[in-house]
């Protein structure tokens, strides 16, 4: 059974930081980029960050480059996503997606809450 659990959301005033954590199980973690994606209330859901499965490129969304940062440790079949000088727009459900390396299957966590207010 495969299992994509996200960790580390919650509650932080503007500028502060956040590390979210997503912990595959079920899945040959190294044959899957892994991505970060939020979606707003009333919003449509949104690519924020990639990372390949080996872990040799990355990409974001042009709102949270040089902000948030994305890796990955195969040996712990982890991805993080670090998150600074956080702002209330970055406020979401924010959700990991595992994508097989040849496009044959993907997989969704369940989301964290990051709510950015002070």
């Amino acid at each position: 059974q495969v299992q994509l659990v996200e960790s580390g959301g919650g509650l932080v005033q503007p500028g502060g930081s956040l590390r979210l954590s997503c912990a595959a199980s079920g899945v040959t973690f190294t044959t899957y980029a892994m991505s970060w994606y939020r979606q707003a209330p009333g919003k449509e859901r949104e690519l924020v960050a990639t990372i390949t499965s080996a872990g040799d490129y990355t990409n974001y969304a042009a709102s949270v480059k040089g902000r948030f940062t994305i890796s990955r440790d195969n040996a712990k079949n982890t991805v993080y996503l670090q998150m600074n000088s956080l702002k209330p727009e970055d406020t979401a459900v924010y959700y990991c997606k595992a994508d097989h390396r040849l496009g044959l299957r993907y997989y969704w966590g369940q989301g964290t809450q990051v709510t950015v207010s002070s």
